[in-house]
């Protein structure tokens, strides 16, 4: 696989984790067959309550309206900074950097994916599907204080069949 290194490591995920992954998946699949990029995102409070999920709503063009944006947006319109600083985000795919900024901007606590940004780049260069416009960093090397895991190993092989399934339509489009 060419591209950047992906990493063999994965971590374990608690299955409270794994139960809102597989929504993010969920969400992840909506926006697939909406005709948007796979992604979706749930943010969950300290109590462990969903407060806000969203999937990506780029198809129209608008390539910033990724589901880990409108989660920092939406925080920031209705969370306290001590309920920004307690929730954990899930997402089906790590953030991009711009997600990445700003999810350290708002504040918001731990972020937890199914898939990181390396493994995403690493399939798409493998399937021939043009790059991104932007890095495919790290969340920690945008935002080193965020507390990050993932990948969650449980979800890549689905996650990867809808990137596949994605980047096949975008090719005979």
């Amino acid at each position: 696989m060419g591209g950047l290194p992906v990493p063999s490591l994965t971590v374990t995920v608690s299955d409270t984790d794994l139960v809102h992954l597989r929504r993010c998946v969920e969400l992840a699949r909506e926006a697939l067959d909406a005709g948007d990029e796979p992604f979706g995102s749930v943010l969950v409070d300290a109590a462990g309550t969903v407060v806000f999920e969203d999937r990506n709503r780029t198809r129209d063009g608008d390539q910033t309206r990724h589901p880990e944006l409108a989660i920092a947006t939406w925080s920031a319109a209705h969370l306290t900074a001590d309920e920004w600083a307690g929730s954990t985000a899930y997402t089906s795919g790590e953030h991009c950097p711009m997600c990445s900024a700003a999810h350290a901007w708002v504040g918001l606590g731990r972020l937890v994916y199914a898939v990181s940004s390396a493994q995403l780049s690493g399939w798409l260069e493998d399937w021939g599907a043009p790059a991104s416009p932007v890095l495919p960093l790290p969340v920690q090397q945008v935002a080193p204080g965020v507390q990050v895991d993932g990948p969650a190993a449980p979800l890549v092989e689905e996650m990867r069949a809808l990137h596949r399934a994605h980047a096949t339509s975008s090719a005979a489009s």
